[in-house]
């Protein structure tokens, strides 16, 4: 009796219009009845199990296109940085040398299933920008419903998803096949190698290219750590930021990272250092009565600020802050900052993933507590402005918006009527009208 792998969509070869018709009606099915009832014994178990987590997630089955996180400067900078980057000679020569004249788009991503390449065959690149497959965009499992690289992301292994295999219909046209590439070192998940076109794409010998190409990519990458894999480091070396990080977001204390290393500061430190990289964001500088109004409550003494800066300035040297006024002497960047320029350029998606909680949520401080409710509501009014349920849910886990009424009607406005988590979110938003606001 032969097995059949169950990550193959085509083990018998080409589909047959029967196969779809099925697909599509399990499919009808099960977005209708909001993910009750049997198992569709017409899926596939990795599809449909795909499919379930998919309308848990709030995907919309009619979603138009792919989210874009990353644009310009910043895409090239990010993939640049990125570890495949070392291994996509290897990959261009294995899968996107022979793409155009086998009729299919090679694309690379990262664990999130954001893109990071995307090569191959003209033509079809063009009609697949439609639907936002380009570098940039995120297609992971839980954004845009079941595809090879997002579903080969979610489950750690190589997998084809066949046309009407697709949760969202506008993916429907095609199919792909993906597997994930692992660090040779950590054994960390980098991202996943995926191949894109027609019904072609879903055959069993193009998964074995793609896996092919994988262990390449991989042996290529285990050949640059041969060092560590010799009994050197356990690590690669730390990506040290050419410019000092002060990390704020969700941390009691600051973290601040230079090329000499971390420190973590003292939480009155932590908001000295804050205020000031906020004041070097406008380009000016404090006095120590103004400092000391932003980091005290109630009245406090200048000579107190002063020798909370000096303290500071001993620790972290001369050459980051200065003084008469106290300012920042060279770039700091923050977390902080990070979020607020995304959101600026209007990357929504990637600013909710940096954003790892509220502004130094332990202190008190005036200032602080001013740049704590500024960022919360500029993420809140951008997340609202184009609500998206994928990034509703995953807000709404986040403590400052379980009471936030506005947030969770958002959610229940634009999640697709077969959703399970439509009944949640109704009984949070029916709950908090019926609690009396506080006068």
């Amino acid at each position: 009796m032969t097995t059949v792998n169950p990550w193959l969509a085509l083990p018998d070869g080409a589909p047959t219009p029967v196969v779809t018709r099925r697909l599509r009606a399990a499919h009808e099915a099960l977005v209708t009845r909001g993910g009750r009832g049997p198992t569709g014994r017409h899926v596939r178990p990795v599809v449909w199990e795909s499919w379930r987590r998919s309308l848990g997630n709030g995907v919309d089955p009619d979603g138009v296109a792919a989210p874009v996180d990353l644009l310009d400067d910043d895409l090239v900078a990010y993939r640049e940085a990125h570890p495949l980057a070392a291994v996509m000679p290897v990959i261009r020569r294995l899968l996107v040398a022979d793409a155009e004249a086998d009729k299919m788009i090679v694309a690379v991503t990262d664990a999130a299933g954001r893109m990071l390449w995307v090569e191959g065959d003209r033509q079809l690149r063009g009609q697949a920008e439609r639907m936002h497959f380009v570098a940039g965009s995120r297609w992971g499992e839980d954004v845009v419903g079941t595809n090879a690289p997002g579903t080969a992301l979610a489950l750690d292994t190589p997998v084809q998803i066949f046309g009407s295999e697709h949760y969202s219909r506008t993916v429907q046209p095609w199919s792909c096949s993906a597997a994930p590439v692992h660090h040779p070192v950590t054994g960390v998940l980098l991202g996943a190698i995926d191949v894109t076109g027609g019904d072609h794409v879903a055959s069993p010998h193009v998964l074995t290219l793609v896996r092919a190409t994988v262990a390449a990519a991989e042996s290529e990458l285990r050949w640059q750590h041969r060092e560590q894999l010799a009994g050197g480091p356990a690590l690669p070396p730390r990506r040290v930021p050419t410019t000092p990080l002060l990390e704020v977001l969700g941390r009691e204390r600051a973290r601040l990272t230079t090329s000499t290393g971390r420190t973590e500061l003292s939480l009155r430190h932590s908001e000295l250092v804050l205020l000031l990289a906020e004041a070097a964001v406008t380009g000016e500088g404090r006095s120590a009565e103004q400092l000391a109004a932003e980091v005290h409550a109630g009245d406090a003494a200048a000579v107190t600020v002063r020798a909370e800066l000096s303290r500071v300035r001993k620790l972290l040297g001369e050459d980051l802050v200065g003084s008469r006024p106290y300012r920042l002497t060279s770039p700091l960047d923050t977390d902080l900052d990070q979020v607020r320029r995304l959101l600026t350029r209007g990357a929504v998606a990637t600013a909710l993933e940096r954003y790892a909680g509220p502004v130094l949520p332990r202190s008190e401080a005036p200032g602080v507590r001013a740049a704590r409710a500024r960022l919360t509501g500029s993420l809140r009014a951008a997340l609202l402005r184009a609500p998206r349920p994928d990034l509703l849910l995953r807000y709404s886990r986040l403590p400052e918006a379980a009471d936030d009424a506005a947030v969770w009607q958002a959610l229940l406005d634009v999640l697709p009527v077969s959703s399970p988590r439509r009944a949640a979110a109704a009984n949070q938003l029916l709950r908090l009208r019926r609690t009396p606001r506080p006068r």
